[in-house]
């Protein structure tokens, strides 16, 4: 097993009398990517923040390398890139320039410098717009040359806080692309979304963080099995079912809950070996007053697990 990197351990944050987090404490190993998710006003931004030495926690630890973090210039913080959801880039700077400006601040200069400027803008490929201005970029753009900003000073740690928010799918995949190639180098992540299948694609580990506390930090897998249902059916009849015909389906073998919404039903499963059964019983039920007109399978997701385990939408 990969050694920890990132060691966060008990740390609490209040702003007067509402504890924003609450004794939060989780690792993050070589080569590993974390997502951190969770609703509106979880704690997940001001954990980002203390964790990048933005924000003191009023208890706990946070160890970089076994070195703690701070909020002054240190070792430990010097190995962290920060992602933030706030663009910060100087629009009427070139794209260079704005990588040169934040490189001189990680007390780059010179060949390495350069070097470090043209790695990184390959990397999250803008090599060829590196002197236009970014005003002129998409937000896509934008959101790359961000990331392309926080992994100058080459860090061990990449934090990234909603990386994706407002831009179009293809300028989406531009960035998994890049993360991916970080995942592929080694790297270390935090990310933070609301896009649950952002998460499910990248994260090879989870932390759920609600009401300022930790509720599930778990591998993908194990999280689904917390789940009653582990597969989902998705089906489409020509007419709403009758009430006898639901209480029956809920009776069949593997069947967990079934949700109707006029003639379309949300069925959840103990497996996904249960789907062929039951959707062959369905069949045979409605061969004469509503036939199956389509269906599809599915897995449980983060939305089913967020909401078994707190009762709310992860976007609320």
């Amino acid at each position: 097993m990969a050694s920890v990197l990132l060691q966060v351990d008990g740390i609490s944050k209040s702003y007067g009398e509402r504890r924003a987090v609450d004794g939060v404490s989780f690792q993050v190993r070589q080569g590993q990517t974390v997502g951190l998710i969770g609703p509106n006003g979880a704690g997940k931004s001001t954990t980002v923040s203390m964790i990048c030495g933005l924000l003191r926690p009023d208890s706990g630890a946070i160890l970089l390398g076994g070195a703690p973090v701070g909020q002054g210039a240190s070792p430990a913080k010097s190995n962290i890139g920060y992602v933030p959801q706030d663009l910060a880039l100087y629009e009427d700077l070139a794209a260079i320039e704005n990588l040169k400006l934040f490189g001189a601040l990680y007390g780059l200069k010179g060949a390495q410098l350069k070097q470090r400027c043209d790695d990184v803008l390959a990397l999250v490929n803008l090599a060829d717009r590196a002197r236009d201005k970014p005003s002129t970029f998409s937000g896509g753009m934008k959101r790359r040359l961000n990331i392309a900003a926080a992994l100058l000073h080459d860090p061990q740690l990449l934090i990234l806080d909603e990386p994706t928010v407002g831009v179009d799918p293809q300028s989406r995949n531009a960035i998994f692309d890049t993360l991916e190639t970080l995942q592929a180098q080694g790297r270390s992540l935090i990310y933070t979304s609301h896009y649950m299948e952002e998460v499910e694609r990248l994260a090879d580990h989870i932390v759920i963080i609600d009401g300022g506390r930790v509720l599930a930090d778990e591998t993908p897998a194990a999280l689904y099995q917390r789940l009653p249902a582990q597969a989902a059916l998705h089906v489409e009849l020509a007419v709403p079912p009758t009430a006898s015909l639901l209480d029956a389906l809920r009776a069949q073998p593997g069947v967990t809950t079934v949700r109707q919404e006029g003639a379309a039903l949300d069925i959840d499963l103990v497996a996904s070996v249960h789907a062929a059964p039951v959707l062959a019983w369905l069949a045979a039920q409605q061969i004469q007053d509503a036939p199956v007109l389509h269906f599809a399978t599915a897995r449980t997701s983060l939305e089913n697990i967020f909401l078994n385990l707190t009762g709310r939408s992860l976007r609320d």
